[in-house]
């Protein structure tokens, strides 16, 4: 995506909103998907998506902790378990839906008397 270009059938089958502006993590997992026949260095992922490297590093980390993404060090790959990526993208989108009809939650709202203040 970070080319300006997609490919046509991808363009014919998305649903009218698919192409909205994707936050950093999408783009790193989309990125990684389209190119799951290579690893990749944080850094050059980082320079593909016009990212910062930092930013990316600790993206994929997460990522791992979820076991979407494979790494050995310096390469990261998308994760061959294809039944999980699916599961934690339907996730996603369910919880982004949610976000648009009833909007985002934050924790200070929420927050009550007997809540501990955390610092």
């Amino acid at each position: 995506m970070s080319s300006g270009t997609i490919d046509i059938d991808e363009f014919e089958n998305a649903n009218t909103d698919e192409f909205a502006e994707r936050n950093d993590t999408e783009r790193i997992v989309l990125f990684l998907d389209e190119h799951d026949n290579r690893a990749w260095k944080a850094a050059t992922i980082a320079d593909r998506l016009e990212l910062d490297t930092d930013a990316v590093s600790a993206i994929l980390s997460r990522l791992k902790e979820r076991g979407l993404v494979r790494h050995k060090r310096p390469y990261w790959a998308i994760t061959d378990d294809e039944e999980r990526l699916r599961t934690a993208y339907r996730l996603h989108r369910r919880h982004k839906t949610a976000d648009e009809q009833y909007g985002e939650e934050r924790l200070e709202e929420l927050r009550t008397d007997e809540m501990e203040q955390v610092q």
